[in-house]
C-alpha cells in the first residue's frame, strides 16, 4: 500500500490545515482553552469523551517531535504538560492518555484523552465510538473552556 499524495504535499507543509487556520480562539475542531509560546490547546466538540483536546505546535511547521530544536523540543513538552495538568485539575480523571499520531494530519499535534473510572474499557485502546457521537452541547463545551481557563490563570506551585 502506499500513502496518498495528499499526505506527502501537507507534510511539507503545503495545504496544512493546521499551518493555515492560523491561532484562532476557536476552530473546527474545538474551542481554544490555552495559548502558549509554542503551542495551543482546543477542547474538543465531538462528544467523544469530556476534557479531550488537542494541543497543536504553532511556532512553524513540523511533524515530528524529532524536528525541533532542543528549545522548542522543551517548550513543546513543558506547554504540552500544562494542558495536561489543567485537565486533571478540572476534570479530575483517573488517567491521561497522550497521542502523537499525525497520518491523518502530518502536522506536529497532541490528543490529550482524559479516562475516567467509568470508561468502558480502562485498558488501551481508548475506545472511540463508532458512529462519531454528536458534539458536546456548545453552553457545555464553552462552559468547560471557561473552566479550563480560569485554571490557567491561577497560580501554581513549581513542580
Amino acid at each position: 500500500m502506499e500513502w496518498p499524495a495528499r499526505f506527502y504535499e501537507r507534510k511539507r507543509g503545503v495545504g496544512c490545515p493546521i499551518c493555515d487556520e492560523g491561532r484562532p480562539d476557536e476552530n473546527a475542531h474545538g474551542v481554544r482553552f490555552f495559548a502558549g509560546e509554542l503551542t495551543d490547546a482546543f477542547l474538543n466538540r465531538a462528544g467523544i469523551q469530556r476534557g479531550f483536546a488537542q494541543v497543536y505546535f504553532r511556532a512553524r511547521h513540523v511533524v515530528e517531535p524529532t524536528e525541533l530544536t532542543p528549545e522548542e523540543s522543551l517548550g513543546f513538552w513543558n506547554e504540552l504538560l500544562t494542558v495536561g495538568r489543567l485537565l486533571e485539575q478540572v476534570f479530575e480523571p483517573v488517567k491521561l492518555n497522550y497521542q502523537l499520531l499525525g497520518n491523518s494530519v502530518p502536522h506536529l499535534h497532541a490528543h490529550v484523552i482524559p479516562r475516567y473510572a467509568d470508561d468502558p474499557r480502562p485498558e488501551w485502546p481508548f475506545p472511540f465510538p463508532d458512529p462519531d457521537p454528536p458534539p458536546f452541547p456548545a453552553d457545555q463545551l464553552r462552559a468547560d473552556a471557561e473552566l479550563l481557563n480560569a485554571a490557567a490563570r491561577e497560580p501554581r506551585p513549581e513542580r
